[in-house]
């Protein structure tokens, strides 16, 4: 019987990993834009919920969790793509649906350059609102004032741009991967793809312009309320 290791270490065992993490990596990201809506109720409720969130015993475990599976789907995804370009041309994580026929697009031929993007643009984000840049401030109530902190982070205009580029990036990337992610663990029929083909690029475009509103909106008409 092939080991644990050895099944994920043969193509179809990396497709079915980076599926599944991808999958994980998606519902994180639905209930992160969910949470960061909150800011549109105010400092109040949003630090309220900034708090209850870090003062959890388990987050730091859960952050662990989080930043195992991403770093997984990006080496399997890279190792994959690697692989792939050595012995022949083959797009990621895709198949022939039966009665459709697979073509390339922008989403699907930069999956690897969007993903290296994100894993940028995550390191930057962790320093920006985990660790913060030198200006922490505390919330009267308890915890961190998160969202003074948000709104300070967004009046640079560079800091802007770079996460709006790269909520584009998200997007794209997840305009692919969700629809890749569930064809590699074989939900590939007609009946279930004609729903989450469109279900996952809608969703997609909602994450992504979620989090672009909240930046611009933070950076036009916010500002830094105390």
């Amino acid at each position: 019987m092939a080991s644990r290791h050895g099944v994920f270490s043969s193509s179809v065992g990396t497709k079915v990993l980076i599926g599944i993490t991808g999958i994980l990596l998606f519902l994180y990201l639905l209930i992160h834009i969910a949470g960061n809506l909150v800011v549109f109720l105010g400092p109040a409720a949003f630090n309220k919920y900034a708090f209850t969130l870090e003062s959890n015993p388990l987050l730091p475990v859960i952050e662990l969790v989080l930043l195992s599976w991403f770093v997984v789907h990006i080496y399997k995804t890279v190792r994959m793509f690697l692989q792939n370009q050595s012995a022949r041309p083959v797009a990621y994580a895709q198949k022939k649906r039966a009665g459709h026929t697979s073509r390339k697009t922008f989403a699907s031929t930069t999956m690897i350059v969007s993903g290296l993007w994100l894993l940028a643009f995550l390191l930057v984000h962790v320093k920006a609102f985990h660790d913060g840049w030198g200006h922490e401030y505390e919330w009267p109530a308890g915890g961190r004032d998160l969202y003074r902190q948000e709104m300070e982070t967004f009046q640079n205009p560079l800091m802007v741009a770079f996460y709006v580029i790269s909520m584009v990036v998200v997007g794209s990337h997840l305009w692919h991967g969700v629809s890749s992610a569930f064809q590699s663990l074989g939900a590939d029929k007609p009946a279930w793809t004609r729903f989450i083909l469109p279900a996952g690029k809608v969703i997609a475009v909602l994450i992504a312009g979620g989090f672009i509103v909240i930046a611009l909106w933070a950076h036009f008409a916010a500002g830094v309320r105390s």
